[in-house]
């Protein structure tokens, strides 16, 4: 990957701020300052989509998912970058996830494999393939939506958001079934 990104990359505070830079020298970012975003950060954020595009890069938390939904409200053609939970995890105790806890190996493939949410939220895959499929209920399935989520670079969610999240990014039953295969190759 070319280290230079041409778009403002939104995180969430100024330690992952730190973080990019030291992956990718000159970069720029906006900081939400935490999950209670407010109208001038979604203002800032809503003109450089228009002036150089944004990538939403946030923790793989509850935090970062509020984050995430709030900006796809205001500004629903933005790029979205992920890291798994397991990718953004502290090497010290007691630390919570977070982009600023990545590898640099980590960060550049999640800015590399940006994806763009769709207008449609309609779900397109039927619950009944997510359930045969063991993402919804069951005894492992967290870890198989955490693993598909990682496969399809969409991110971590619960049962409820998995369908929102694959219709959003438009995710074929075709592609889910291969990228379940890799997910049970995991397990």
């Amino acid at each position: 990957m070319d280290k230079r990104i041409e778009e403002i990359i939104v995180v969430e505070g100024k330690d992952d701020t730190k973080r990019l830079k030291e992956v990718f020298g000159a970069i720029d970012t906006i900081e939400t300052r935490g999950s209670a975003i407010n109208q001038d950060i979604l203002t800032q954020i809503e003109h450089a989509q228009e002036t150089r595009g944004v990538i939403v890069f946030t923790d793989p938390d509850f935090s970062g998912e509020k984050i995430r939904r709030t900006i796809m409200e205001e500004i629903p053609d933005a790029k979205h970058a992920f890291l798994s939970r397991r990718m953004a995890t502290p090497k010290r105790r007691g630390a919570s996830l977070g982009v600023e806890h990545a590898s640099d190996e980590a960060i550049i493939e999640a800015l590399r494999k940006v994806v763009t949410a769709s207008d449609s939220h309609e779900p397109k895959i039927p619950r009944q393939v997510l359930m045969e499929y063991g993402l919804i209920a069951g005894a492992q399935s967290r870890e198989r939506r955490e693993r598909l989520g990682e496969e399809l670079r969409i991110g971590y969610t619960n049962a409820k958001q998995l369908e929102k999240r694959l219709a959003m990014f438009r995710i074929t039953e075709e592609a889910l079934h291969q990228a379940m295969k890799k997910v049970e190759e995991t397990l």
